[in-house]
């Protein structure tokens, strides 16, 4: 149990961080915020009002996370899907929002000493809300603790091919094609996320048990945890509840449990 408790947390949120071990924290989360439709349409309201709930809950969950010491955090905001398969009008509003969003939240993050950064197709994006980006961006580069990433009209699936094309044309211009390497290494140093550790946990809201195309590369050894909670009603105390969930678990990336030892060959082939 903590002795210490970080200042900023509420008395639910002390108590399940009190059982958690510091040692142990994952250094990078990512959530799929799911749900902000299916909360609005409980409450007879259109699927905006769902978008807007979920702004509080993005502020309550990066505050928490980064008081707590969590080293990234890496937010699906808006997926390329989304980009192409909503109504124009929900999109331009979700532009709005996050434009507005930035707008009010930079003082939060310097405060809160967190650095902003994007991954994905920004250039898609309108133009004024990349510049929003890249104010908010330079204006909070020089904090040195959490980074928070936000996902905006990303999808695993073209970022894979955008690294590929890295990849390519990084070989053209070094010698030609006979110089391309193609290895693990190789693939994460041209992936949006070459400045990150990968997820040790990843969270869903909603009760969906699926990865809607988010971070298919960096996932592979993630923790999952899934949530029935709606995005708009995620707090950072349900953060820390996946938190605790992650520490009851053994991560063994292919291996045994501690402790087991692996079957003489003639056990494995039941001879």
């Amino acid at each position: 149990m903590q002795d210490k408790v970080p200042t900023g947390l509420d008395r639910k949120e002390t108590e399940v961080y009190r059982h958690l071990d510091s040692s142990r924290l994952p250094k990078h989360i990512a959530i799929i915020m799911d749900g902000n439709g299916r909360w609005a349409k409980r409450r007879h309201m259109p699927r905006v009002a769902g978008h807007r709930a979920g702004v509080t809950a993005v502020r309550s969950t990066v505050e928490t996370a980064a008081r707590i010491g969590i080293g990234a955090l890496t937010l699906y905001a808006f997926s390329e899907e989304n980009w192409k398969k909503r109504p124009k009008s929900e999109v331009d509003f979700l532009m709005r929002l996050l434009s507005r969003y930035l707008k009010a939240e930079v003082t939060t993050l310097n405060k809160n000493d967190i650095r902003l950064e994007y991954i994905g197709r920004q250039y898609e994006l309108p133009v004024d809300v990349q510049d929003r980006m890249e104010w908010a961006r330079e204006a909070t580069s020089h904090n040195s603790g959490m980074t928070l990433t936000l996902a905006l009209n990303y999808s695993a699936r073209s970022e894979l091919v955008d690294a590929f094309r890295s990849m390519v044309n990084a070989a053209s211009q070094n010698g030609g094609m006979e110089h391309l390497r193609i290895d693990e290494d190789t693939v994460a140093r041209h992936l949006y996320t070459r400045h990150l550790p990968d997820p040790d946990l990843v969270v869903r809201t909603s009760g969906e048990m699926r990865l809607s195309n988010f971070l298919l590369w960096q996932l592979a050894y993630a923790e999952i945890y899934v949530t029935p909670t709606l995005w708009p009603d995620f707090r950072g105390l349900h953060l820390l509840e996946g938190i605790a969930e992650y520490q009851k678990r053994e991560r063994r990336y292919g291996g045994l449990n501690h402790g087991e030892h692996a079957a003489p060959a003639h056990a494995k082939s039941g001879k």
